[in-house]
Parts: C-alpha cells; structure tokens; sequence
C-alpha cells in the first residue's frame, strides 16, 4: 500500500511537532502548518491525503480550512482536533464532510486507529467510483431497490457518507428497510469485509442488554460461567447496528455514550478497559427529538450519534417503485420456497398500488410472500391475497407496528380474537395459524413469529400436553 501523506494543522507548536513526530513513526509521510490558511496553501502544493487540524486557530479557523478543501479537486480526509466543552463545533465539522474527531489530549491509539482506516479505506473509495461508472449502484445497495427520486435520493446520500467514518442515525417508521441502509453502509465502506453486527435493543431483556453489548468476564453476575465478548468487541473493525435505539435504558444510554467518545469499554465485571475500532450506525422508528424531550434518549448520545440522519420513507410515499420491488421479491421467495412463479398480474400491481401499507416494504415482503406459496407455479393475481387484505387503507399506520402484525398478515386469514381472549390464548391462536400459512414448515413459522425453532418446539408440547390433559 503506498505511503500516504498527513498534514498537521496546529497552532500549538509541541502539540504540532508531537503529532507529526506520531504519524511519522507509523510510516506516514508528514508535513506541518501553524494556522489553516498556511495549511490550505501547503494543502494545494502538496496534495495530502490527510489533514489533522485543530478547530481553533488564526487566521483561517479549522471550520473554514475545511471549507476550503472541500472545493479542491483532490479528495482529502479531515481528522479535527478539539478541547473539551466544542464537541458542537466538532459535530458541525463532521457534517461538513470531516472523517472523524479527536478530543485533546490526543489518544495516540485513537488517532493510529483512524489513520489506517482513512488509508484503507482508500481504495475502497475508488472502486466505489468506478462501480459507479459501470452502473453497479443498485447492487450495491443490496436489498434497497426503487427508482422513484426519493430512493435515489436515498442512495445518493448513502454512497456520499458511506466511506466516512462517521456516525449515522437512521430514522423511520417500521418495515421501511432500517437495517437494509445500515448493510448498504456497511458494504460500501472501508469495514466491508469485517463483521456487520445487528442488535435490537428492544428484544433484549434489561437486565441483560450490558452483558449483550459489552460483554461480560466469568462470575460477573449469577449465570455467567464464561468470559462473553459483545456486540462491540465482535464488530471489531466492523460496523454495529445498534436498533430501536430508543429503547436502550438511560444507564445503558450513558455507558454506550462513554464507549463512542473514548473507543474504550470495560466488561461487565472487569477492571481493564479494552479497546474497540467499530463504526456505531442507530436506528429508531420514534422521532428522536420527540424521545430526548420525553427522557427517554438522552440529549449528548443523540447529537454524538446524530452526525448524520438518514430518513427512510414509508412506501405510502414511494408507490412507483412498487412493482420493480414485488418482482425482485417474486424471485427472492421462489428461491427460496423452490417455486416458479413468473411474476404479478397488472390487476394485482393495481391493488397494490391502492393499498396504503401501513407496514410499508415488511409488510409488502410477506403479503408477496404468502401470495407466491399459494400460487406455487402460476402468475400472482388479486385471488392469492387474504380476503382481508386492503381493508384498511386510510389512516397513518402506527409506527410501532409488531412482529405479531407481520405474521397475521401472511396467515390464511387474519387472526381474530374476541374481546377478554387471554395473552396464552391469542398466542397459541396465531402461532398455529402461521403453522398452517407455512404447511407447518416449523422452521419458517419460528422466523416469521420472531422466536426460535426451539420456542416453537416448546410451544407446541406445551398445547399437545394441555390436550392431552383435556381428554
């Protein structure tokens, strides 16, 4: 890999001359600048592939140096330095197209860890590009599809600050594809071929989310017999997707906030602090601003995590691509339930295009889901829907929409139940009506309910003991 250049812009002569001392023991070519308008002019003579600049200086602040670069027409990662107490103007730097931050003083492990990043991330960039110039977007947007402006709008922002470091919050309603634009930068970055790690805060009990995120050494707490790595430390170099943000516990919420701004944490029940290199993207489908000014986010964690938002849009808003994402999932559930449907009729694309989809491109995926298992071999027509189906199309759909609303669109029927029906009984009620949706395929039934094969196992002996008790 060639040698890569770094520009130090300081006004702080030893800071200036410790850090280009650093950068030069770790193989970089370096150079130095007092204030950002000598480091703009050393910048265009020069053509560093990484300037490390403080924020407050002389004459041309960091602010404006980075400004400046950004009209130059070579590319140029921006490291920031900042003081404690200007983590405002850090995240505003950020947003001006910035590759990452660093408190003072400089964690120097912190900074070697993000030099490499930036190098590797390099040729990254530029086979990006060139993917872009064969007109190989859409793969790599993975399961993103559409061609409406609004999911081109979508990609465009993806592919812009996909090879950045940066932390990005993804917002919007259930079913809109969070995780699909989390995997899409992922796959884009300099991290893709290291670990992409998913974790629904909202799934995980309380009083086990730390242990799950960051880990735990043995005898921690009652149960643990082995030291456990966490989410972190197995997205090591990696991005982790930290979903239903909102959810986390407040004291959680504070410990996550001290992990991103030190890129150090401690296991539950540890005393050394281990060192982690992940990028952190969030996702919620509650408005954030609204979840800060209730309590339940807190403000510092969601401007570190909000450097970048990316809003998905309900399908309600996006109709036009509808038929180009039914076909490209006709032949996603052929594979994998070894059908051969060759596609939908217009009169089905036509109702499709009415419905209001409250649970957006989810809810679509296991509509075209339960259509093709009817239809095994022939075109989908309006007759492989539910007779339910459409019922309600008017309304904003609530976005706090639940597996269990998933699973009861894809059943032979929706599931019914009467007012004073006990939780055990809606539960066994709608677990064997996905049993018969899927032919009792029990592996397919446990993914569609969102539990484990295991679960399901259980389940079942406890209504068959019951019935048995019963005779």
């Amino acid at each position: 890999m060639p040698q890569s250049k770094v520009l130090i812009v300081e006004d702080e002569p030893n800071a200036r001359a410790g850090l280009a001392e650093l950068a030069a023991s770790w193989g970089y070519r370096t150079e130095t600048a007092s204030d950002g308008a000598s480091g703009l002019d050393l910048a265009i003579r020069w053509s560093p592939d990484v300037v490390v600049t403080d924020l407050a200086m002389p004459r041309m602040d960091g602010l404006q140096l980075i400004d400046r670069l950004s009209e130059l027409p070579q590319r140029i990662a921006v490291v920031v330095l900042t003081a404690q107490g200007s983590i405002d103007s850090a995240v505003r730097a950020m947003r001006m197209g910035a590759f990452d931050y660093l408190q003072k003083p400089v964690d120097s492990a912190r900074l070697k860890a993000i030099l490499q990043t930036i190098q590797e991330g390099t040729s990254t960039e530029a086979e990006s590009e060139l993917n872009d110039r064969k007109g190989d977007n859409q793969d790599q947007m993975g399961s993103l599809i559409g061609s409406s402006e609004r999911m081109q709008e979508i990609f465009y922002v993806i592919r812009r600050i996909a090879p950045n470091n940066v932390s990005v919050l993804i917002t919007g309603e259930s079913g809109t594809g969070k995780e699909l634009a989390a995997r899409a930068l992922h796959s884009l970055s300099g991290r893709r071929n290291k670990p992409f790690v998913a974790v629904n805060c909202a799934a995980i009990p309380e009083t086990l989310i730390e242990s799950e995120i960051f880990g735990h050494e043995r005898g921690a707490f009652t149960g643990a017999q082995d030291r456990r790595a966490g989410c972190f430390e197995l997205a090591e170099e990696g991005t982790l997707l930290l979903d239903e943000i909102g959810e986390m516990p407040m004291a959680t919420q504070s410990k996550l906030l001290r992990v991103l701004e030190e890129r150090k944490l401690r296991r539950l029940g540890s005393r050394d602090e281990v060192a982690v290199n992940v990028r952190v993207i969030a996702a919620t489908n509650k408005d954030p601003q609204q979840a800060v000014h209730s309590g339940e986010l807190r403000s510092d964690l969601f401007y570190r995590l909000n450097v970048f938002n990316l809003q998905m849009p309900p399908l309600r808003e996006h109709k036009e691509d509808i038929p180009e994402m039914a076909e490209a999932m006709v032949q996603e559930m052929n594979a994998r339930h070894s059908t051969s449907v060759p596609g939908l009729s217009r009169a089905l694309l036509a109702r499709f295009e009415e419905y209001g989809w409250p649970g957006n491109a989810r809810e679509l995926r296991n509509t075209i889901e339960r259509a093709v298992i009817m239809a095994a071999t022939r075109s989908l027509d309006v007759s492989h829907l539910p007779a339910s189906f459409g019922e309600k199309t008017t309304g904003q759909p609530n976005v706090t929409e639940t597996k269990t609303a998933d699973a009861a669109a894809i059943g032979d029927d929706v599931v019914q139940l009467a007012v004073g029906t006990t939780v055990d009984e809606a539960e066994k009620q709608l677990i064997l009506k996905t049993l018969n949706t899927t032919r009792h395929n029990k592996t397919r039934a446990a993914e569609i309910l969102g539990i484990s094969s295991k679960t399901l196992q259980n389940k079942l002996k406890e209504y068959a003991l019951a019935a048995k008790a019963a005779l």
